[in-house]
């Protein structure tokens, strides 16, 4: 646990530190307005209730929207084979640099997910698949180029119908 925070901090970037700062000026900022306005219990605990929520998910959210408009990628599977003499699956993609920020390390994920033909369970399979890997790749993506990767899924030995999720987050 502590190796995945020490991660975390250091893969930060400026523009986090910004809104991690701002959050907890705004969320200051509603408090002390409660406590100004504590005459008014009802106005009082409502800025006091929407300065928690804004502390507790504030951060987390626009630390995903902050990744998802500085490092845009888009992935796509090109190739999709099952070895028969191995318990393998390969997997070739293409990831493309969409950002207007050059790239240079991608964490590429597949997931792997049942097809039940039912459309309730088809929704909650994602969710939870049964198989996951990830890559981590050094690479160079200027603005507009795609990098082309290969995956290799052990062991997989599914032989029902399933569906593949593939994704990346880079910086």
């Amino acid at each position: 646990m502590k190796e995945k925070l020490t991660a975390f901090i250091q893969q930060l970037t400026l523009y986090d530190y910004v809104l991690f700062a701002m959050v907890i000026l705004l969320v200051i900022l509603l408090l002390s307005l409660a406590i100004i306005v504590r005459k008014k219990v009802a106005l009082s605990m409502t800025l006091f209730i929407f300065a928690v929520l804004l502390l507790v998910t504030g951060p987390t959210i626009g630390y995903m929207k902050l990744r998802q408009f500085l490092y845009k990628t888009t992935t796509s599977i090109t190739e999709v084979k099952t070895l028969e003499f191995s318990q393998a699956l390969v997997l070739k993609g293409v990831l493309y640099n969409a950002s207007k920020r050059h790239l240079s390390t991608c964490n590429i994920t597949a997931k792997i997910f049942k097809v039940s033909g039912h459309p309730y369970l088809d929704m909650l399979y994602p969710l939870n698949p049964f198989k996951k890997m990830s890559i981590l790749k050094e690479v160079n993506l200027s603005v507009g180029e795609h990098y082309e990767f290969k995956m290799i899924v052990e062991p997989f030995t599914y032989t029902k119908e399933y569906n593949l999720s593939i994704g990346a987050t880079c910086r």
